[in-house]
């Protein structure tokens, strides 16, 4: 029975094979279009937007009030917390991404 040899290439032949494949790895790594990656910059982004909307909201809170001035504060407090909800949202899915990929589930 003769038995099955394993190809084992030149130095040089695995030397480049393993460049090739550390190469890949660096690539998949730096691609920012990873599943994970989106929804990264999708909570930032929804982070940044709650952020602006609770400036806002404080600036209008820091006025003489009117009648008028009462009704777009209280217009932006209903705005800043849909953003939250937004931001709460985009939080849920990126930790539930994380957890599937550091612990399968």
């Amino acid at each position: 029975m003769a038995k099955a040899r394993k190809r084992i290439g030149t130095r040089k032949q695995n030397s480049e094979r393993g460049k090739a494949s550390a190469k890949h790895a660096r690539k998949k790594a730096a691609d920012p279009t990873t599943p994970l990656d989106k929804m990264q910059a999708a909570y930032k982004a929804a982070v940044e937007e709650w952020i602006a909307a609770i400036k806002h909201e404080e600036a209008l809170a820091s006025v003489n009030h009117t009648i008028a001035e009462v009704d777009k504060w209280e217009a932006a407090h209903f705005a800043e917390d849909k953003l939250r909800s937004k931001v709460k949202q985009a939080k849920g899915k990126y930790e539930d991404a994380l957890r599937e990929k550091f612990y399968g589930f």
